[in-house]
């Protein structure tokens, strides 16, 4: 009999974490470990239910509370970053699942990495800071990535082992989020409820409005360019309303390899942790004649300005893309708490940018962290004199 896979979810109680879990029922994985940020009532829930050895929570005071409701189990309960450094080295699995949301999942994906263990990779904020030391690091410890993202998850497959000089183009697909077609006069006044009703995926708050101005889109980019080995002249983005294919890649030959599937998170998951086995599916089949018909279009950088930042960011390297994603998440953080409007994000963050190009970079963890600190605080300051403006 085949034994089950044993995994480790961190960010559990998100949606990429969640539908983990869902997984893990139905396959009958071991949980063996569960990390999340400050929900220790959710936490609990999931404790219960699939017993693992171990639960973390970032947040001190609530990592005291779920250790006082779980104090009749045996369920060791642990806080902060020495909790999930604990699970990554102590606790025994086969797989990581990294479902952290923003640049909190850059620790863990560097432990599981130096780990030598294979990372199911959905926080793609670690690979946009620092996804040439990640990517090294991975080679010197033997450490396997698997992305949980949909478009790469379709690439790897795509690929298939293909060595990167084969490549001619990585093409990835975007819906082109709830404002595709939209002018910048239009988005002056969309709201927070329309810019987080996405047309296809449920996804957490940050991500949702990451795609509704391609920002999500254009830290793909990034993630690609590490992950596969080219260059952002090697990468494009294709608007594919329907999100049935999920990339696209083409060969120096002209010929294209594309990666079709209904939009469900689970395959990518089911994918990651049991590479290279296929297993009974946990999605719904694609029936392409009831679909009917695909539609393309090209991403409008004008009107959605994050998409070309992301490329520029790329191309200019250094830790630039550590600045990119340290703005975005502080403008999209005030957005979701109703302090500024939604071209008050790109605008903000174009603005860091600015500040940051052209700045000496020596390649150091330590140092992308800094620019992590810094451009966050350069963000919030603009933030600061808009407010007061």
């Amino acid at each position: 009999m085949e034994q089950s896979k044993s995994v480790v979810i961190l960010g559990s109680t998100g949606s990429i974490g969640r539908q983990a879990l869902g997984i893990a029922e139905a396959e009958g994985w071991r949980v063996m470990a569960l990390a999340a940020g400050s929900d220790y009532v959710t936490i609990e829930k999931q404790a219960r239910k699939f017993r693992p050895v171990l639960c973390v929570l970032d947040d001190v005071n609530a990592a005291r509370q779920l250790k006082t409701a779980l104090s009749d189990t045996d369920i060791k309960v642990l806080a902060g970053r020495e909790g999930i450094g604990q699970i990554i080295n102590e606790v025994p699995c086969d797989v990581i699942i990294n479902a952290i949301t923003g640049a909190a999942g850059l620790f863990p994906t560097l432990e599981t990495v130096r780990s030598g263990r294979r990372l199911a990779l959905a926080n793609k904020e670690s690979l946009v800071m620092a996804g040439g030391f990640i990517m090294a690091e991975a080679r010197t410890r033997g450490a396997e990535i698997i992305p949980v993202d949909s478009e790469h998850s379709t690439i790897f497959r795509c690929l298939a082992g293909r060595a990167p000089h084969e490549i001619k183009k990585i093409i990835l697909t975007a819906s082109g989020g709830p404002f595709y077609g939209y002018t910048l006069k239009m988005l002056k006044n969309v709201t927070l409820e329309q810019a987080l009703a996405h047309p296809t995926w449920a996804m957490g708050k940050r991500i949702t409005i990451d795609s509704a101005t391609l920002m999500n889109k254009g830290f793909e980019v990034i993630e690609a360019s590490y992950l596969f080995g080219v260059g952002p002249e090697r990468i494009e983005v294709l608007i594919q309303r329907e999100s049935i294919i999920h990339s696209l890649v083409e060969y120096f030959d002209n010929s294209i390899t594309a990666g079709l599937s209904v939009p469900d998170m689970r395959l990518c998951i089911q994918f990651a942790v049991n590479y290279p086995e296929i297993k009974p599916a946990v999605i719904e089949p694609l029936d392409l004649a009831a679909i009917g018909r695909l539609t393309f279009g090209r991403p409008d950088t004008g009107a959605f300005p994050l998409l070309r930042a992301a490329f520029d960011c790329l191309a200019e390297g250094g830790a630039m893309p550590a600045a990119l994603n340290a703005a975005d998440e502080v403008a999209v953080s005030a957005f979701l708490e109703g302090k500024i409007g939604f071209l008050d994000i790109p605008a903000t963050v174009l603005q860091t940018l600015e500040h940051f190009s052209g700045r000496a970079f020596s390649g150091s963890i330590e140092e992308v962290l800094e620019f992590d600190r810094l451009a966050r605080e350069y963000a919030g300051r603009i933030l600061d004199r808009s407010k007061g403006g």
